[in-house]
């Protein structure tokens, strides 16, 4: 566990860092160092060659609340292609969100020219660094992957970083913001953030970071909760699956009624049951079958 000790509380607040998450650079210098400048969004035109093309409403508004919150936690990789435009090359969604969160600028790698040999050279020389967080790190790998257009394989050989240490950094990125904003703080650590990762939902994973906070877990505790957490997960799946139908249930509280006895029905997944019918004595069993018999006729 990182020993800074701020943030322990659950509330929100306690998940903003204190300090920017990054230092903003002059653009010249930005696309230079491939450091991250601060660009007006009016300024940014959309991909022309966007390959997606529906967003999710709901997802962007939950984005756009956290950005409000945390601010633009991944910058968006820009093309300078004119005097102050540029042309959006990866975070359409990140920008979408921005501007719903109202924000007039955002945190953008920017490239000047098509020029990869340039962009990779940039990029495995800041990976090298020692000072890089693991977001930092992660969203390098990122950057290569997207503009490059380059698989884990490719990736791993031309990084010198083995295929699962690249996967575990880019799993980092599928947490949510407040979870990314502590890694970068380092409220928690990667091997905090990588048992996190495991669950399966983002509200599981916001769960664990509040206790793992609250609690200060070093990682071997963070990982039997999380194991815990999963367990628990799947016992109420389990109950769900065997829970029978609502139609089932109503006909079996219909023959207990009827039959004045237990009645037990159970249910596979291919639709085959079983149907348990008790009686306490031979009496009742006569009248039982009696009323079967009457209604198969």
């Amino acid at each position: 566990m990182a020993t800074k000790k701020r943030g322990l509380g659950k509330g929100l607040n306690a998940l903003i860092p204190d300090e920017p998450l990054y230092e903003p650079k002059p653009v010249e210098e930005a696309i230079s160092t491939s450091a991250v400048a601060e660009i007006e969004i009016d300024k940014i035109e959309a991909n022309p060659y966007q390959p997606r093309a529906v967003f999710d409403e709901q997802a962007l508004l939950e984005l756009a609340e956290s950005i409000k919150q945390l601010g633009v936690i991944q910058p968006i990789t820009v093309r300078k292609v004119g005097k102050d435009r540029y042309q959006l090359i990866s975070g359409e969604r990140r920008l979408r969100a921005a501007k719903m969160a109202g924000l007039k600028t955002i945190p953008a790698f920017v490239r000047s020219t098509d020029d990869n040999n340039m962009l990779l050279e940039a990029l495995v020389e800041n990976i090298q660094r020692e000072d890089l967080n693991p977001i930092e790190i992660a969203i390098s790998f990122k950057r290569l992957m997207e503009e490059l257009n380059l698989t884990q394989e490719q990736l791993s050989k031309t990084t010198g970083k083995g295929r699962s240490t690249i996967a575990n950094y880019l799993r980092l990125l599928n947490l949510p913001p407040e979870i990314q904003a502590g890694i970068r703080t380092e409220k928690i650590t990667m091997a905090h953030a990588k048992a996190i990762a495991a669950l399966p939902d983002k509200f599981s994973q916001i769960k664990a970071y509040y206790k793992v906070l609250a609690a200060g877990l070093s990682v071997k505790k963070t990982e039997e909760l999380v194991k815990e957490m999963m367990n628990k997960q799947e016992d109420s799946k389990r109950k769900k699956r065997n829970e029978l139908p609502e139609q089932y249930k109503l006909w079996r509280e219909n023959l207990k009624r009827t039959l004045n006895t237990k009645v037990d029905l159970k249910l596979d997944k291919s639709g085959k049951g079983k149907l348990v019918i008790n009686f306490e004595n031979e009496d009742q069993l006569k009248k039982i079958i009696d009323f079967l018999q009457k209604n198969e006729q």
